[in-house]
């Protein structure tokens, strides 16, 4: 079979404007990159119609190394629809070039249930990413200067200061830096460190903006630190908002693309769900929402993470209200939670196979939290076997769910017509009613309990001496009726990645906070979770290239 990135150069592609033209959008209100990409106005965002179409969620059991592929089944989805005659459209997350060049080499989809142009997304696609990479180290030269400057010296703390800089590439290196040595002309010297700019707040504050002027609030509202005297220092503070919002002045404008069959998709935004909100823009979603009747989107990492920020975070802040949710496993993943061995999870193993659907079951409990109904997508593979499919699908026929094979990654929309049926049945019937976990009004230690016994499972939370500080300050910040955003390994239920399954008899740990005051969340930060990752042994980028031609190998 051809690889991915052959596929997509292999594609025929379409002009943008005629992918505009099939939502009927006018060719006025395109803002072109290129022949293939265009940014589209805000203001074709329609409060009215977004209330009567229909978003479904794609979201994931515990994800596993060899990935389940939600993208795929998202883009799948979206051009199955398509063939039953739906209007649909996939909203989804633009790559970080992090992943691309680590461990991915790509996220765009794959095998025939793609996104493209395939190489433009996965690069630098229309510039958003460097937009709120400029926008955020305006921010980290502001405050610095402002140590500096004496005679406009907001005397801040820098023991206090938890901004930091982004750069869009996995440097572990860069994760703790001593910044301003070479003498006083030079700054303040002081430790300082890089996040990837996925785990921007900027780039949180993007995906929950709603307008422009919200945009600005939510820049003003960034906390940095605190003064000596102990008042708390904020962007707006530092007259930072109207030029950090003219860097982000067209990075705000959600991006439209195609899917490999000729569909049109939107991407916007891509925080990580491990320590951000892990969706799309709110913006993105309801244009989407006020193109077409069904808006496929996805949330990222397992349910625990991506899917319920996606319903306590997203939904809550936005009104949205989703339909029906899709959850995505394959065969190698339930042999992987069952405790299958690295070195055969290609290999039948039915007994694996039956103990890793206790991973899926907790997922698909969680979703009844949320009052929401789903399916299950089962990613079909060369090495499954029908016994164990059949093991899957009986399992959840015990909870009432449907599960059905997707074949979409060698199909393409072809092998989705069963699952695009079977969403459509589910938002026919009208079968969910979808609530948020928790009440925003509950004292912040509930909240962050309720997420972790009812989602992960555990029996309690323990804080450190640190987090324990940080909740009276969360308190007296004013910022305890803000949401919960946890961070934490997408690798497990609990917060140590070793504890693959449907782990029982455990407690979360809360090492410390971040507040996220821009965004409207605060961050619970559980075991060692990090902002900035580092490259794998074998870095994707090793495997890229390029000819004299300009074409790309290498992506995949």
């Amino acid at each position: 079979m051809l690889s991915d990135i052959e596929i997509a150069q292999n594609a025929p592609i379409k002009h943008i404007k005629e992918i505009a033209a099939s939502l009927n959008i006018s060719n006025d209100d395109l803002e072109y990159y290129g022949k293939y990409k265009a940014k589209l106005p805000l203001k074709l965002i329609n409060q009215e119609k977004i209330s009567k179409n229909h978003l479904i969620l794609v979201t994931a059991v515990t994800p596993t190394p060899a990935g389940e592929g939600k993208t795929t089944m998202s883009v799948g989805l979206v051009d199955g629809l398509n063939k039953i005659g739906e209007n649909a459209i996939a909203i989804l997350r633009e790559p970080s070039l992090g992943p691309v060049f680590g461990l991915k080499g790509g996220a765009a989809g794959g095998g025939y249930a793609q996104v493209i142009p395939m190489e433009d997304i996965n690069l630098h696609f229309t510039g958003d990413f460097a937009a709120i990479e400029k926008a955020n180290n305006l921010l980290a030269a502001l405050i610095d200067h402002n140590l500096q400057n004496s005679k406009r010296s907001l005397q801040i703390d820098p023991r206090s200061i938890t901004w930091k800089r982004v750069i869009d590439l996995n440097d572990r290196a860069l994760r703790h830096t001593v910044i301003g040595l070479g003498g006083n002309q030079n700054g303040m010297v002081r430790e300082d460190g890089f996040n990837i700019t996925p785990a921007s707040e900027i780039m949180a504050i993007l995906c929950m903006s709603q307008s422009l002027d919200d945009l600005k609030l939510r820049l003003g509202n960034i906390y940095i630190g605190q003064t000596y005297a102990g008042t708390p220092v904020f962007a707006r503070d530092l007259n930072a908002v109207g030029a950090m919002t003219i860097l982000l002045k067209d990075a705000i404008k959600p991006n439209l693309v195609q899917t490999l069959e000729g569909n049109p998709a939107i991407l916007h935004g891509g925080p990580f769900a491990s320590i951000a909100q892990g969706t799309n823009s709110i913006l993105a979603t309801k244009m989407g929402l006020s193109l077409a009747e069904y808006v496929v989107t996805e949330a990222g990492f397992g349910a625990d993470l991506g899917a319920e920020k996606f319903f306590d975070i997203k939904c809550r802040t936005s009104g949205l209200r989703p339909k029906a949710v899709v959850m995505v496993t394959t065969i190698r993943a339930m042999r992987h939670h069952g405790g299958a061995k690295k070195a055969i999870l290609d290999q039948p193993q039915a007994e694996k196979v039956l103990k890793g659907c206790e991973n899926l079951g907790k997922h698909l409990e969680n979703m009844r939290h949320f009052g929401m109904k789903a399916i299950v997508a089962i990613n079909r593979f060369p090495t499954d076997t029908a016994e164990e499919i059949a093991i899957v699908k009986d399992f959840c026929a015990k909870f009432g769910i449907k599960a059905i094979e997707s074949k979409g990654f060698a199909e393409g929309g072809r092998g989705m017509v069963e699952i695009a049926e079977e969403v459509r049945n589910l938002v026919s019937n009208n079968e969910s009613n979808f609530s948020p976990l928790y009440d925003l009004d509950l004292p912040f230690e509930e909240k962050i309990k309720t997420i972790a016994t009812k989602i992960y499972g555990a029996d309690d939370v323990a804080y450190s001496v640190k987090a324990k500080m940080q909740l009276k300050q969360i308190n007296e910040l004013g910022f305890g009726k803000l949401p919960v955003c946890m961070a934490k390994t997408p690798k497990s239920l609990t917060d140590d990645e070793r504890k693959i399954g449907r782990p029982k008899d455990f407690i979360i740990n809360i090492r410390e906070f971040e507040y996220a005051a821009g965004a409207g969340f605060v961050i619970p930060i559980l075991g060692e979770i990090m902002r900035m990752p580092g490259l794998p042994n074998i870095p994707a980028a090793e495997s890229m290239d390029i000819d004299e031609c300009g074409k790309i190998n290498g992506l995949s």
